[in-house]
């Protein structure tokens, strides 16, 4: 134990009270009673590790991909697991496979430390697909297996991010007939929810692939998703044609 009187207890109450795995930002050590200068101490002394600025890890952890998305919801405005990886999270799955990168969801851009991509592989999405009138964090909660921190979109949204992905060289081989595969797969999407999320979507591309997932599922949430497309872009076909990826054809 540092000789330091203080800064051994100030380690003990990290020792009992963070969670391992999980980096440690300065707000969190003070929270634990660790001042800026028990900090430096603890890390010259070699009882921490300091991973980029403003990022510290008990010394013989490795950071977690749990702990990563805590320290990550801290700093991330509006965070939260989305699209493929929500989905997978809650059961429904495809093709999923070795060290699958992690679908990010943010309201803005975030520079990532090069530790985070290192133990986290992962995409950020920033789009913004859905109006000022839906409610912040609409269909977005925690699961009861996971650290409550970490927030994971309900399937409906994340079949709305599913959606924007598809077709984006940043998905990382999301495709629309995967898209199709883990539609069929929701059978139990709540009627009323999905009406909410696109009913605040302003993404015409969204709005027309959830309309024919649905149709392809054959389930009822699936039916009558027509008026949603109409509101946005009646009469009107979606079409995308990216460099590196195939040709998004959908149907007016």
């Amino acid at each position: 134990m540092p000789r330091d009187s203080m800064a051994s207890k100030s380690l003990q109450r990290l020792m009992e009270s963070v969670p391992r795995g999980q980096p440690l930002d300065p707000q969190m050590l003070r929270d634990c009673g660790v001042s800026a200068q028990q900090t430096t101490y603890l890390v010259s002394a070699g009882w921490l590790q300091r991973l980029s600025k403003g990022a510290y890890l008990l010394a013989g952890d490795t950071p977690t991909h749990d702990g990563v998305l805590a320290y990550l919801g801290r700093h991330v405005t509006g965070m939260h697991v989305g699209g493929r990886t929500a989905l997978d999270w809650q059961g429904v799955r495809h093709n999923v496979s070795f060290r699958e990168r992690v679908v990010l969801w943010a309201m803005r851009p975030y520079v990532m430390p090069d530790w985070i991509n290192e133990h986290l592989p992962h995409t950020l999405q920033t789009t913004r697909l859905f109006d000022e009138n839906l409610p912040e964090g609409f269909a977005i909660s925690a699961l009861p297996n996971r650290d409550p921190s970490i927030l994971v979109a309900e399937p409906e949204r994340a079949l709305l991010e599913l959606a924007s992905d598809v077709g984006k060289r940043l998905a990382k081989g999301q495709s629309l007939e995967e898209a199709i595969n883990i539609a069929s797969s929701l059978r139990n999407l709540r009627p009323k929810v999905l009406d909410t999320l696109l009913s605040h979507c302003t993404r015409v591309k969204v709005v027309k692939l959830v309309r024919d997932l649905g149709e392809s599922s054959g389930f009822a949430w699936g039916k009558d998703l027509q008026r949603h497309v109409d509101r946005l872009g009646p009469g009107k076909r979606w079409t995308s044609s990216r460099k590196g990826t195939p040709p998004l054809n959908l149907k007016a």
